[in-house]
């Protein structure tokens, strides 16, 4: 079968593709054959050795399939061949077929394509767990979402209307600030030629803001810290800014508010009911038209290194699919 393989650790260019041996599924496994697979910004930096998980060479970038159950190993109950499916794999799924426990695989609904299930996984399950899990938010609560043109800014746009809040996305430019618009969101700002602490808090009649979702970090955090209401939420949700920041902690004293990280990956392993609950939660509100994730390209497995290049390049809006 053919996979995109890393050998080596380094940029997008270094990536392979092969043929390798069809896998064969072990007890409690199920092999799937992959119909599509979603790219993320953190498939840049694991072929990088950059990320947290460090898979040993060789492996195949992306995290999160769809496709259709193609055998099963002993003990599994539940599945049969031929169905549907959807899972988060860590790393792996830019791959014809891939070998995958049970306990990872969901059931997709028959009005579900697969390239839209494979773009709905991580990013989509990240904003919920932060949005409902982490940061308890409320209808009419005010949200602004960093970064809100990417993967997980999106996802948090969406997320945070079908929750009733009121939205304000955030970005670097006015392109994607009008996408953003298209999501539905309520008011936008450019970061790049707003102040953003004096323009959130224009943008509640002084206030603050009630959840900041912040996926970027950097030269970003403190100013959006700095405009936080008493008692907001302030989700740490990744670095791609590139810099992590050293935030005063007298702030969150002076704010009374919540600095609160999200770690999307671990809370599977600690909260599998809870992730399936709102994986269920997702797959209801994609069907009902709540939510419409948007692909921003679908790049043969052959173009993987092109499709994680326009990632790094930060061209991307909403999420790329590749279809082996």
């Amino acid at each position: 079968m053919k996979a995109v393989l890393c050998t080596q650790f380094g940029g997008p260019e270094t990536l392979e593709v092969a043929d390798i041996e069809s896998p064969v599924a072990g007890p409690g496994e199920v092999v799937v054959a992959v119909r599509a697979a979603g790219l993320n910004f953190f498939d840049t930096l694991i072929i990088q050795n950059k990320y947290q998980f460090k898979p040993d060479l060789p492996f195949s970038p992306g995290a999160e399939i769809a496709g259709e159950v193609k055998s099963l190993g002993d003990g599994v109950e539940g599945l049969k061949v031929g169905d549907r499916v959807m899972a988060y794999s860590v790393w792996g799924g830019v791959r014809a077929e891939i070998a995958i426990s049970q306990e990872a695989v969901i059931p997709m609904p028959d009005a579900l394509d697969f390239v839209t299930a494979a773009g709905l996984i991580v990013t989509y399950g990240t904003s919920l767990h932060a949005l409902k899990d982490r940061a308890d938010m409320q209808p009419g609560e005010t949200l602004a979402v960093l970064g809100a043109s990417g993967g997980v800014g999106q996802a948090a746009v969406e997320i945070g209307k079908a929750m009733g809040a009121r939205v304000i996305a955030c970005a670097s430019s006015d392109d994607k600030l009008e996408f953003c618009r298209g999501l539905g969101a309520d008011e936008t700002l450019n970061y790049s030629d707003e102040d953003l602490k004096v323009r959130l808090k224009e943008l509640t009649g002084g206030s603050g803001v009630d959840v900041i979702y912040d996926p970027v970090g950097a030269e970003l955090a403190e100013p959006a810290l700095r405009a936080i209401g008493w008692k907001g939420r302030f989700l740490v949700v990744g670095f791609a800014g590139g810099g992590i920041p050293k935030i005063p902690l007298n702030l969150a004293l002076l704010k009374g508010c919540q600095i609160v990280g999200v770690f999307w990956g671990d809370h599977l392993v600690r909260e599998p009911d809870r992730h399936r609950a709102n994986m269920s939660q997702l797959l209801d509100w994609v069907v009902d038209g709540k939510i419409k994730p948007h692909i921003h390209k679908v790049y043969p497995l052959e173009e993987t290194s092109d499709a994680l290049m326009a990632i790094a390049r930060r061209e991307v809006r909403g999420k790329v699919i590749v279809t082996p």
